[in-house]
C-alpha cells in the first residue's frame, strides 16, 4: 500500500518532470509500433537547443542581460515549427518538452514540419512597450543563425502576439538584407500574417468537440460545457460552443470561477472582461479553479496551464468528454484514471493544433505570395481537425489504447519514418 506522503511526491515528480513524462509517452508510442530502441534515442530529446544571453537597454538607461532559449526536436520530416514564450518561469527543460510536443502535433496534422519552440525568460507585464521591443529583437539577433523559412520557423506563444511578431520579422529581413515574411508566423494581416489565425486554436479545439460529441452521442445543443480559462483560446471557444448552442455553465480565469446551471451569457461576459481576460472579480459568489472543475458537466474544456487535473481530482471529473485547449493539463496518472473512468480524453497534441495547422496556412501563403479568403482558410482548418481527430480515435480502437498515447503514436510515426528512409538508424 503507498503512504500518503510517498503519493504526494509521486503527484510532485509527475508535475514537474514534462520533459521525462513526454519521453515516457513516445517510447510507448515507438515500441507498440515496433521500432528500435535506437530511434527513440534520437527522438527522446530535442537534436539542438541554443541557449542564449543578450544585453538590452531598459528605459531608465540601465542594461539587463535577458536569457533566452531556442529548441529544434527532429528536422528528418522538414524545418521545425513552434512559438515563442515571454515568462518568467521559462526554462530549458520545458522549452525542450514543448518542442517534442510540437513535433506530435505536427506528425497528427501531417504538417511537413519538425517541432520547434522557443522562450525568453522575462515578464512582459513589467516592461514598457519599447522595452518589450527592445528584447524582442535582441533574441532574433541572437538566434538569428538557426532560423530561417527552411530552417526554423517561430510564431506566437504565452505573452507573445503579433506586434511581438512583426518585430522580429522586421529585424531578421534587416539581418538578411530581403523581406522575409515566411520567417515567421502570426504576424499582422498587413505583414503577410493570414486571415483566422488570432482564433485559429480556439476554433480547432470547437471542431474536436463536435466530432469528440458524435462519437459520444451527445447532441452539442443539449450539452453543459464547462471552460477552465478565458484568455484567448478560452474565451473564444466559450462563444463557439454559446453561438452552437451548447449551455456554458462555467468559465474561469486567474482570479476564480463562475458557475450557473442554467448557463451564462457569455456576451456579457467578453464585454465585461479586462484586457487580460480576467472577468470573475466583478462577480459575486465565485468558486475556484479547482472545484469548477468537479462541477457536473458533460464537456469539459481545460483551457489554462499545466498539470490541473490529476490523481488527486481525476475521480472527481464528473465531464463524458474532455478536451485539452492548453498545453499538458492532464497528468499521465490523471489521464489513466480519466480512462478507466470511461471518460473521452482528446489529449492537447490534437485539441489544441489549430494554431501550428493555420500558422502553415500562413507559411505557405507567404512562400505562394497568394493569400486566401478567411471561408478558405476556416474550411481547410475544419478539414485538417477532423481529420487528426479521427486518426487518433481510429488509432486507439485499433491498438486498444487510450487517446493521449494513441496520438503519439500516430505523432510519432512520420517522423520514425524519415528517420528510417534518411538512413539515420
Amino acid at each position: 500500500m503507498t503512504s500518503g506522503s510517498s503519493i504526494a511526491n509521486e503527484i510532485e515528480k509527475e508535475n514537474t518532470d514534462v520533459l521525462e513524462s513526454t519521453q515516457a509517452v513516445i517510447l510507448k508510442a515507438l515500441e507498440t509500433l515496433g521500432y528500435d530502441k535506437q530511434v527513440y534515442e534520437i527522438l527522446k530529446n530535442p537534436l539542438r537547443t541554443l541557449s542564449v544571453r543578450f544585453p538590452v537597454k531598459m528605459d531608465d538607461g540601465s542594461v539587463r542581460v535577458f536569457t533566452g532559449y531556442r529548441a529544434q526536436h527532429n528536422d528528418a520530416v522538414g524545418p521545425t515549427k513552434g512559438g515563442i514564450r515571454l515568462h518568467p518561469d521559462v526554462t530549458q527543460e520545458e522549452i525542450e518538452a514543448l518542442a517534442i510536443w510540437m513535433s506530435i502535433k505536427c506528425g497528427i496534422a501531417d504538417l511537413p514540419y519538425g517541432g520547434g519552440k522557443g522562450g525568453i525568460q522575462c515578464d512582459p507585464r513589467d516592461m514598457s512597450f519599447a522595452e518589450i521591443e527592445r528584447v524582442s529583437r535582441a533574441y532574433v539577433r541572437a538566434v538569428s543563425q538557426i532560423v530561417g523559412p527552411a530552417k526554423d520557423i517561430p510564431a506566437p506563444d504565452v505573452f507573445s502576439n503579433s506586434q511581438n511578431m512583426a518585430w522580429m520579422v522586421d529585424e531578421y529581413s534587416k539581418l538578411r538584407e530581403f523581406d522575409s515574411p515566411g520567417f515567421i508566423t502570426g504576424k499582422p494581416l498587413v505583414l503577410g500574417g493570414s486571415r483566422g489565425r488570432e482564433s485559429a486554436t480556439a476554433r480547432g479545439v470547437a471542431i474536436c468537440i463536435e466530432e469528440a460529441a458524435k462519437v459520444r452521442g451527445i447532441a452539442l445543443a443539449d450539452a453543459k460545457v464547462i471552460v477552465q480559462g478565458f484568455g484567448n483560446a478560452g474565451s473564444f471557444v466559450a462563444k463557439f460552443m454559446f453561438d452552437a448552442g451548447a449551455k456554458v455553465v462555467g468559465i474561469s480565469d486567474a482570479y476564480g470561477a463562475l458557475y450557473r446551471e442554467e448557463g451564462l451569457d457569455i456576451d456579457e461576459l467578453l464585454e465585461r472582461r479586462d484586457s487580460f481576460g480576467t472577468v470573475t472579480r466583478l462577480y459575486r459568489n465565485t468558486i475556484s479553479n479547482r472545484e469548477l472543475l468537479e462541477m457536473p458537466c458533460d464537456i469539459l474544456i481545460p483551457a489554462a496551464i499545466e498539470n490541473q487535473i490529476t490523481q488527486e481530482n481525476a475521480k472527481k471529473i464528473q465531464a463524458s468528454i474532455v478536451i485539452e485547449a492548453a498545453n499538458g493539463p492532464t497528468t499521465t496518472a490523471a489521464t489513466d484514471i480519466l480512462t478507466e473512468n470511461g471518460v473521452l480524453l482528446v489529449p492537447d497534441v490534437v485539441g489544441n493544433s489549430g494554431g501550428v495547422i493555420v500558422s502553415y496556412f500562413e507559411w505557405v501563403q507567404n512562400n505562394q505570395g497568394y493569400y486566401w479568403n478567411g471561408e478558405e482558410v476556416e474550411a481547410r482548418l475544419a478539414s485538417r481537425m477532423r481529420t487528426s481527430f479521427h486518426r487518433v480515435y481510429n488509432a486507439a480502437g485499433r491498438y486498444n489504447v487510450n487517446m493521449r498515447l494513441a496520438a503519439y503514436i500516430v505523432g510519432v510515426q512520420r517522423m520514425a519514418e524519415a528517420i528510417r528512409w534518411r538512413g539515420w538508424v
